[in-house]
């Protein structure tokens, strides 16, 4: 049953394509300041700077980058809210 959870409530998925260095991580900063501690978020980028930005943002802001792949095009990045993650100012 716990499978046909997952399947049925995906993690949503920001599309960043298009944007370039530093927007990027400004608009997932906000995106998850607006989320629950543990939610996750798939973040989509072009930007070939997000491999360099998008992990050492998860690190300072105290959120957990679970995975990182590169797709066609750009990188995806599945990034966990954390509990004691840095409040949007």
């Amino acid at each position: 049953m716990l499978e046909q959870e997952a399947l049925a409530d995906p993690d949503p998925v920001y599309d960043l394509k298009g944007l370039n260095c530093p927007l990027p991580v400004l608009k997932a900063k906000k995106r998850l300041a607006a989320m629950r501690p543990g939610s996750r978020l798939w973040l989509e980028t072009t930007d070939p700077l997000a491999v360099i930005d998008i992990p050492a943002f998860c690190s300072d802001a105290g959120h957990q980058l679970i995975e990182t792949a590169a797709v066609s095009g750009g990188h995806r990045f599945l990034v966990e809210r954390g509990e004691t993650a840095e409040i949007l100012r």
